[in-house]
């Protein structure tokens, strides 16, 4: 699996290999250009976690995600400290990869 130094780093990394889409949090599922997709319509292809060295806010993941239809896009979520709310399938579905 490909490593990278920073947040920004492994966006751009993802993007190039097809990962075009930007996905967002919701509470029970990832959306992406107002299509929406529940826990069993997505896969998670990577993850890169990331830790602050001192500041927990810099605490990040960043998924490579492949929903069953084809689309591929990136979603960084934080954790700890930063983590968004979410439901407890979503969250089962992205701690399952931590």
């Amino acid at each position: 699996m490909i490593s990278y130094e920073t947040v920004s780093e492994a966006v751009n990394g993802l993007k190039s290999r097809g990962y075009s889409l930007d996905f967002n949090l919701k509470e029970n599922c990832l959306i992406c250009n107002l299509l929406e997709f529940t826990h069993d319509q997505f896969e998670i292809t990577e993850m890169h976690r990331f830790e602050g060295n001192t500041d927990p806010a810099d605490e990040a993941v960043v998924y490579g995600i492949a929903s069953l239809n084809g689309l591929k896009g990136v979603l960084v979520t934080g954790y700890g400290i930063s983590a968004e709310g979410m439901g407890a399938e979503i969250a089962k579905k992205l701690s399952f990869h931590k």
